[in-house]
């Protein structure tokens, strides 16, 4: 841990507040024409995910916290526990569904996913931002109606329901958000 002042709090910065640990997630320097400048920081607490607003005058100092960033691969869900493994180490450390949340969904076998620690203990996992998942129904196209819809239904191999183009049938890769499981474009493979 390193003392910081107050302004130097960036979006992405780890900090001991309060008894917790927090990430800020924004921030605005706020120079006021009364009084001293401020940084207002909005704070999302890592363990419990609520947030707060904060100021932090120039004078301030906080802790700011430094963590681990370790590759794993997604070996195989049990139940309600996914299996990970240190791809150094080959040791494998198991985390709550709920820990990872909804994108959940989206791993698949030998997945490489960032776990991010602190002090050897797992806070947050980093997914990739798309992935590549295979198309197993898809609605018909309707024709003839001069309002047809520009998407249609469709089921991945996870079971995730999303909207797909026209053009977009079973059997097909698409590639797909982790941020909000919405179709991005076709697969090229």
């Amino acid at each position: 841990m390193a003392k910081i002042a107050g302004n130097e709090i960036r979006p992405g910065t780890l900090v001991e507040f309060d008894g917790g640990l927090w990430i800020a997630v924004k921030t605005q320097a706020v120079k006021p024409g009364k009084g001293g400048a401020y940084n207002q920081v909005e704070l999302k607490n890592i363990i419990t995910g609520t947030k707060l607003n904060q100021r932090f005058r120039s004078d301030e100092t906080v802790d700011e916290v430094y963590f681990e960033k370790k590759d794993y691969q997604f070996l195989y869900a049990e139940g309600e526990m996914l299996v990970f493994m240190d791809t150094d180490t080959y040791e494998q450390i198991e985390l709550q569904k709920d820990f990872v949340g909804e994108r959940a969904q989206f791993l698949t076998d030998g997945m490489k996913v960032m776990v991010t620690s602190y002090e050897g203990r797992p806070i947050g996992v980093q997914m990739p931002l798309q992935v590549v998942l295979t198309v197993t129904e898809a609605d018909p196209v309707l024709r003839g109606g001069t309002a047809a819809p520009s998407y249609k239904s469709a089921m991945l191999e996870n079971g995730l329901k999303i909207q797909v183009p026209p053009f977009i049938d079973a059997g097909t890769k698409v590639v797909v958000s982790t941020e909000d499981g919405s179709y991005v474009k076709r697969a090229e493979i």
